[in-house]
Order: structure tokens, then sequence, then C-alpha cells
């Protein structure tokens, strides 16, 4: 299959973007209604390239695109869509071209695609399944959503203990509804019970007299059912498992998980963590429409104003003080910037270490300690810096002192901030992602302007 860009041995920071020009070329094939010119430039495109075309390309676009093309869809590019287009998407296709998409999805997939669809489309996408996806589907929709039974697909590859390979390569090849992609037969005791697994390449490369079970890896790990989703994506990176057995609560197979499904989740992660350090809301795209945007955006900015506020009225208690000395209202954004900048860096560290599990019980009170430290480091180095600014552009040694001590304050108390507050949110069941942003820019907003002042008020008059 064709890259989607003009030097397939690109090593560009571009080197997998859509080419701008084939975007442009499909553009003008659907505006002339040339299907058959548009089908000629889809050909060669994986289906995720498709997806990140109609991503980037306007909603009224996007209708013009999908009515030219529909009878050809391809059921993996909605699976590849992000939700928000996805549903719109939904809305323009009919109901029969949706159901042909479907079909030959995994159950994964399918649930994925209509576990937040209206009842009566659910049931019309339902009813085209066969009997076995869709009881398959359906046992999936009864567990709750984020869990590893919404993540699995039923379909897989099992044998009984007492298989030896030739038994298995002879059952792989009569079967005609195999998983599209799979890594590993799983081996089961009478009571439906993983006990093992053997990776296609071992059973490949053994004799057809071997038993499975002389083969078959015995170290591996289980999903339970109910298990987190986040925490499944965990063990898929911590452990480098490429497919693992999901099991029910009496311990019997009923599903897997594959390498395509974990990359995808902790990709979701990350952005996720991304987006509410930033105040975003998770669900906001590119593709968001602006009233939309605005109205993901506000609660956030609205927290921020009060935190405006609270900073404000510290300052408002030296109003004497920067009356007098009007350099102050010159100097202090300076020391809460730098406060807020080194209290974010920690903070992102510090989520993101939440997130993989790195930071734990033991390994808190160093990490805390370093933070601190880094604090005092970094503190100093840039007081002794805005010292030297202070001097040359006020020409006041005793200045210079105030900015210099508020400086290392302020950096210190960041650090410490950017730890504990995320740490402390986590033990509470707060998303550390979600709520650290705020606190962490109040604290060392009221703590700079605080001690930056309250120096000044000191030592200068």
């Amino acid at each position: 299959m064709a890259e989607p860009h003009d030097d397939p041995q690109d090593n560009s920071d571009n080197a997998y973007a859509l080419d701008g020009d084939l975007i442009e070329a499909i553009r003008d094939a659907v505006e002339a209604g040339d299907r058959t010119a548009m089908l000629a430039l889809l050909e060669d495109l994986h289906a995720a390239d498709i997806a990140d075309m109609l991503e980037q390309i306007g909603a009224g676009e996007r209708r013009d695109f999908l009515t030219l093309w529909h009878k050809d869809l391809d059921g993996d590019v909605l699976s590849e869509l992000s939700d928000r287009v996805r549903d719109e998407v939904l809305d323009y296709l009919p109901r029969e071209v949706l159901a042909d998409a479907v079909r030959d999805l995994e159950t994964d997939d399918v649930v994925d695609l209509i576990e937040d669809m209206e009842g009566p489309q659910q049931a019309m996408l339902l009813g085209a399944l066969e009997d076995a996806d869709r009881v398959a589907v359906q046992q999936a929709l009864t567990y709750p959503e984020e869990t590893a039974g919404r993540l699995m697909q039923r379909e897989l590859v099992m044998a009984p203990t007492h298989w030896n390979v030739g038994q298995a390569i002879d059952y792989l090849r009569e079967q005609t509804d195999l998983p599209e992609q799979f890594y590993h037969v799983m081996i089961v005791d009478p009571l439906m019970r993983p006990v093992g697994q053997v990776p296609l390449g071992t059973l490949l490369a053994s004799r057809r007299a071997v038993a499975l079970a002389a083969i078959m890896e015995d170290d591996f790990r289980t999903i339970p059912v109910l298990q987190d989703e986040e925490d499944v994506a965990y063990a898929f990176n911590q452990y480098h498992m490429v497919s693992a057995p999901v099991v029910d609560a009496s311990g019997r197979l009923v599903g897997v998980i594959t390498i395509d499904d974990a990359m995808s989740l902790l990709g979701e992660s990350a952005d996720e963590d991304i987006k509410r350090l930033a105040g975003v809301s998770d669900e906001e795209s590119l593709t968001d429409r602006v009233i939309a945007t605005t109205r993901q955006r506000f609660p956030w900015l609205a927290v921020n104003l009060v935190t405006a506020i609270l900073a404000s009225l510290v300052i408002a208690q030296f109003e004497a003080t920067i009356h007098a000395i009007v350099a102050l209202a010159v100097l202090m954004p300076i020391i809460a910037s730098m406060g807020g900048n080194a209290g974010t860096q920690t903070l992102t560290v510090t989520v993101r270490a939440i997130a993989t599990k790195d930071l734990t019980r033991a390994n808190v009170w160093r990490v805390i300690r370093r933070e601190a430290l880094v604090g005092l480091a970094n503190g100093f180095i840039f007081a002794v810096m805005i010292a030297v600014v202070g001097i040359i552009w006020f020409g006041s040694p005793m200045l210079a002192v105030v900015l210099a001590l508020a400086m290392v304050a302020n950096h210190i108390v960041a650090g410490l901030a950017g730890v504990l507050i995320p740490i402390g949110l986590e033990k509470l069941g707060v998303d550390p992602a979600l709520a650290s942003g705020a606190f962490v820019t109040t604290v060392t907003d009221i703590v700079g302007f605080f001690a930056f002042l309250g120096l000044a008020a000191v030592m200068l008059l």
C-alpha cells in the first residue's frame, strides 16, 4: 500500500502526514462530483488516513464526500474516526450503508461504534450482524463503560490442553471465520479457563507431533473483565504484551485484548492528561464548532478568573507599598510568572508519573525532596540573574535583594506545590490532571506576590 505522502523515505516530522496536494485533489473530485476520480485517489489510502482526511475537512465537505462515497464505505474508517466526527458521519449515512459497514468489523470495534447510539439506531445495527456477533456485542454492552469487557473482542483462537501442533494447525486451516488479527492460540482447560498461550511463531516453528502444552507460555497474564481500561493499557505497556486473555469472575475465558487497542488507549490517556492540564475538555477536537469549543473552555477560564481575583486580593493588601515604590508594580509579574512556569513543569511530570504508576509510596518522599531541591537550585540561579537586572534597571541593591529572596521562595513553593497538590488530589479520588493546574497557579501567584511585596514592605520602607 502506498504511503500517504510524496516520499516514502521521508524521515521528517511530516513523514506520515497526509499530502496536502492529495487532500486538495480529493476535494476537487468531490466538488466536481467525479466519483471515479475520487475512488482512484482513495484506493491506496489506509483507513486511518481516510479518517484523518475526514477530520481535516469541513462539515459541509464531509457531507458531500460521504454522499459520493458511501456505497464503498469501509467500516474500518468509522472505527478510526474521533468520537465527534464519527457521530456526525453516522448521522449522514443511510442505515443500509451503516449495516453493511459494520458487518466486517471485529466485535470490539462494533461495540465502540454503537455504545453511544440511540436505541433505534443501535437496534438497527445489531440487527445487521450475524447471530453470533450480535450476541457477542450485546454481551459486551452489559459490562460497564471503560472496562476490559467493553474493550475486548470476542473473536479469538483457542485449543484444548491435549492437542498437539498438527491438530492446532489443521484446525486453523479449516476455519473460515478466524479473527482478522491474532497473535496467540489460547490454551484452555475443560472449564474454559486459560492455562497458557502459544505464540503463532512458535506454533509454526514446531513439529506437528509436539504437544501444545510443551510449547505454551504459562507465565502469561489474564485481564479481569471488569478491570479499568487504563489499567489494561498500563499492563500492556509495562509487561510488553501483544495480546492478553480476558476472564470473568470464575476465571473463564470470555475474550481477548490485542496490542492495537492497548496502544489506542495509551494515546487517548496521554491526550486526555495534556488537555486536562490546560483546562480543556478531553472531548474537544479541532473539528468542534465555535459555540461548542467556547462552552467547553468557559468553566476553567471562570475558575482561573477566581484564582486571579484571589491573587489580586493579596496585591491589594500592599497597595501602600506599591504606591511608595512604583518599581514593584513593574517587577511583580516576573516573580509570579517564573513561579507559575516552574510549578507547571513539576506538575506535568508528576501527573504523568501518577498516570504511569511510576510515582509510588516507595519513592514519593524522594521525589518531593528532589523537586524542592530543584526549586532551590533554579531559584538561586534566577535570583542572581534578576538581582543583576534589578540593580542595572533601578539602581537599588536592596530591591535586588528583595527580588532574589522572593524568586528563591517562589521556586521552592512552586516545586513543592507541583508535586504535593496532584498527589493530594489523587489520594482524595480527584483526577490530578483535571484540577491540579488551577490550584498550583493559585499557590504560586499568591506566594509570589506575598513574598515579593511582603519583603519589600519590610526591607524597603
